[in-house]
């Protein structure tokens, strides 16, 4: 099994909505570790790692999120395994 880290911008109304928690949700159901915040400019920030293609779909689902959101972007870099063990909600940036 091929794992890749990614770390996440999501920009857009995507405070206020229940954005962390969805994302807390949605990386659990596909097996994905890391950690997401909420950044002082408005933004979400996140750390996702795990199989290549629970990554892919968790970084495709964060595109749309939860009902109420409205992603304008969602940036993507590579990253560094932190050594997370399942997914948590991190205070603010």
């Amino acid at each position: 099994m091929s794992t890749i880290t990614v770390r996440l911008v999501v920009e857009g109304q995507v405070q206020g909505v229940g954005f962390r928690a969805w994302m807390v949700r949605r990386a659990t159901a596909l097996g994905v570790a890391g950690w997401v915040r909420n950044c002082s400019d408005g933004s979400v920030e996140a750390l996702a790692s795990g199989d290549i293609a629970a990554v892919e779909a968790f970084v495709a689902a964060c595109g749309v999120g939860p009902e109420g959101a409205r992603v304008r972007a969602v940036r993507r870099s590579p990253a560094q395994d932190d050594g997370s063990r399942g997914f948590r909600q991190k205070a603010t940036l």
